[in-house]
Order: structure tokens, then C-alpha cells, then sequence
């Protein structure tokens, strides 16, 4: 992090942020924000204020403490929401709407394609898909899946 020893993160009584400058400035309800959050996201973490400031680089999440790793880490995974698709189990239809029955890695569920340009390709072979409720999926390598889902997802690419 830019200045790492200039610096001081810690949570406050509400469960916020709170960046410490070197000249004393405190910053209430900092942010990380991943610079490419499926590329790399353990690299290039930007800790913002409120207002999309940056006061504060992070470039390796592994070159911190752990202390600020494990802070940084949990403030990312609480406003980070992204299972990823592991298995895809049906389709209710193959046009959209279509309701997909799908195994991630935090369980079972069920999510709404409204088109099919709510399914995003990334860098080959990954893919976002985004459902009614504004989650998003991901599913990293299209071409690991087993046999039925590549057969179903290919449907709708």
C-alpha cells in the first residue's frame, strides 16, 4: 500500500472503514474497491472514501500484514457477491425468460435469465451472468463444466 506505515485501517464502533493518515486526517467509511476484480483481484485495491476518492494503493493484497490483509479481505467479501456456477442443472426453457436451476459454490438455487445479452463473455473462457435480481455469476472456464451444462450453456451463446 502507498505509504503502508503512514497509514492506519480499523474498524469503527458502526462497523466502517476508518483510514488514518500520517498527519492524523481520519477518513470514515473507506471503501476497497478491486481494480480488476476477476482478473486479478489480488491485485490493485484501491481504498476510497465515501465520494470515490482514492487516498490509499494496495498493490498486492498478499504484501500487507495479515491483520490489514484479513480486514481488507472481509470488507471485499462482504460487498463482493459472486458465486461462482459450478453445475447447470436445467433450464426451464431455452428462450429467455428462462428460469435456470444451477449448483454454485454456495449452494443450490434458481436464477432468472431475462436475455441473453445478460450473459457477458470474458477473457476466454470465462463468462458473467447477470439474473433478474442484479447478481452475478460467474463461471470461470465454460469449458470445465461437465458435459449437460456446456451443452445447455451453449444454447444460449
Amino acid at each position: 500500500m502507498t505509504g503502508l506505515p503512514d497509514y492506519r485501517l480499523e474498524r469503527d464502533a458502526f462497523g466502517r472503514l476508518v483510514l488514518t493518515t500520517e498527519d492524523g486526517e481520519r477518513h470514515e467509511g473507506v471503501v476497497p474497491v478491486r481494480a480488476f476484480p476477476i482478473g486479478a483481484p489480488d491485485q490493485g485495491i484501491a481504498l476510497v472514501d465515501p465520494h470515490g476518492h482514492e487516498l490509499a494503493w494496495i498493490d498486492r493484497l498478499d504484501d500487507l500484514p495479515s491483520p490489514l490483509r484479513d480486514l481488507v479481505a472481509s470488507e471485499l467479501a462482504a460487498r463482493e457477491f459472486m458465486p461462482v456456477i459450478e453445475c447447470i442443472f436445467s433450464v426451464s426453457s431455452f428462450a429467455t425468460p428462462s428460469t435456470w436451476k444451477v449448483k454454485t459454490n454456495h449452494g443450490d438455487t434458481d436464477l432468472v435469465l431475462k436475455g441473453e445479452e445478460d450473459i457477458r463473455r470474458l477473457t476466454s473462457p470465462g463468462l458473467l451472468i447477470a439474473d433478474s435480481n442484479g447478481i452475478h455469476y460467474l463461471i470461470r472456464d465454460r469449458y470445465a463444466l461437465d458435459t449437460q451444462s456446456r451443452k445447455i450453456l451453449d444454447r444460449f451463446l
